[in-house]
């Protein structure tokens, strides 16, 4: 890079993405440039960064809101416990539910909008990102259908409903995206995970067919997401919960397995395929992940999950997922993979799927284990972008009208690079006045890659 300033004395430090020089202006007699060699020492510790690390949970109802409270926002970026938990936190990012309970076949109201809205603003004071999910239904009801714990009718909503509710968010959603993370899909299903659903096709042992889902089903679900990708700011994604979601989005019903996943020439370009992230939440919870890496089949073939269409599909998304972004949840402690290594995979796995975020309240006895293991430390500094500056050659005394160059060797250290669109900036800081001289920089942060 190349900076024409008035300036001597150069020190570097590095924090996200800001380049901070303090320098101390002593005229313009010097005409000698000496460059200095520094090396640092990668921190260990663990810091609130923006947009990435352990979520803090929270849902409210249509039927009975609760605003969020900017103050207990505020709280969430200092060092918290978490209850059940044996770990303690920094969070910048609140995940939040919410659930319109008593609108499945009415519009939402202006009250219910106006308290979004109020989040929104706490949100804003408090300094945290919010990764909002809408669905109409949170709760598993137990009966004597093939799956048990869960039985239909489930609880959400009609295709007409939805879209309506959509287009009625589409205003908040775009006024207020400075304080959103990224928007999960939602809707459809209960818990909006688009798979215990009454109208957009049962993927689970209690629907019909094998649990597979139609052309129509599918079509259903893409018109949603097509929706949802309008009313969401362009500059802004939105998660899916399963990679053939995407598949058949991009390419059709009759999507394969095998299809392209986003290359690097096509990232981060505001198109659908660069804007359509993952929420995977059962991470590491069974060989697919309870569904996650399954087929779903079509009106022409059948559901599928064997170890073709799993390494299919985690081939997919570990490709896809280094430009978006992915987050999510662990759901069951039964599978020993999901522990530290050496006797799991959390770890590597983290960094295949390029997790930027986690839930820090569910399940904890998965979590909880990763405290015991030994690696809860490294995966706390190592979700999302992690940027260490390793060396550097700046030059010692500056003439004004001469050219700095400066070489900065940094590493992300991190299982992701940041999914929103950052500007890195050199700050220059004259140490007697005080004076701020700030560059904006053509490099794009999202491209720093793990």
């Amino acid at each position: 890079m190349n900076i024409n300033f008035r300036t001597c004395g150069l020190y570097i430090s590095i924090a996200a993405t800001t380049l901070l020089f303090s320098c101390k202006d002593e005229g313009t007699s010097l005409v000698k440039v000496e460059k200095i060699n520094v090396t640092y020492t990668e921190s260990t510790e663990d810091f609130p960064n923006p947009e990435r690390g352990f979520y803090r949970y929270s849902e409210t109802n249509s039927s009975d809101y609760t605003v969020l409270d900017a103050e207990e926002l505020k709280s969430y970026r200092t060092l918290q416990s978490i209850p059940t938990a044996t770990y303690t936190v920094y969070s910048t990012l609140v995940f939040r539910y919410y659930i319109l309970d008593n609108v499945t076949t009415t519009a939402i109201s202006e009250s219910f909008l106006s308290n979004i809205k109020k989040d929104m603003v706490a949100a804003r004071t408090a300094g945290v990102k919010l990764i909002p999910r809408f669905v109409y239904t949170a709760t598993a009801h137990a009966g004597t259908c093939p799956e048990g714990f869960i039985c239909p009718p489930y609880g959400d909503a009609a295709k007409s409903i939805v879209l309506n509710h959509i287009s009625q968010l589409k205003t908040i959603l775009t006024d207020n995206a400075d304080v959103i993370a990224c928007v999960q899909l939602g809707f459809m299903g209960t818990w909006g995970e688009n798979y215990y659903s009454d109208f957009f096709g049962d993927a689970s042992m209690n629907g019909n067919q094998n649990s597979t889902l139609t052309d129509q089903n599918w079509r259903d679900r893409i018109e949603v997401l097509k929706a949802m990708l309008a009313a969401v700011p362009t500059d802004r994604m939105v998660q899916v919960r399963y990679p053939q979601f995407k598949q058949r989005y991009l390419f059709g019903v009759n999507s394969l397995l095998s299809s392209a996943p986003l290359a690097e020439l096509a990232a981060f370009n505001l198109t659908d395929n660069a804007r359509i992230g993952y929420h995977n939440d059962c991470f590491l919870a069974s060989t697919t992940d309870f569904g996650t890496f399954d087929d779903y089949g079509n009106s022409s073939s059948p559901r599928t999950s064997d170890g073709t269409v799993l390494n299919a599909l985690r081939d997919y998304m570990k490709a896809d997922s280094k430009f978006v972004v992915v987050g999510g949840e662990t759901c069951s402690d039964d599978y020993n993979l999901n522990d530290c290594e050496p006797s799991g995979k959390a770890q590597q796995e983290f960094a295949d799927m390029h997790f930027s975020y986690l839930n820090a309240h569910y399940n904890t006895a998965v979590n909880n284990d990763w405290q015991t293991g030994g690696c809860m430390d490294n995966i706390k500094r190592n979700l999302g972008y992690r940027f260490v500056l390793q060396s550097a050659v700046i030059p010692d005394n500056v003439v004004k009208g001469t050219y700095l160059n400066i070489t900065l060797n940094i590493k992300n250290a991190g299982y992701a690079s940041p999914y929103n669109k950052r500007t890195a900036k050199l700050i220059l800081r004259n140490t007697t006045s005080g004076e701020i001289k700030s560059f904006d920089l053509a490099a794009d942060v999202r491209k720093w890659y793990s």
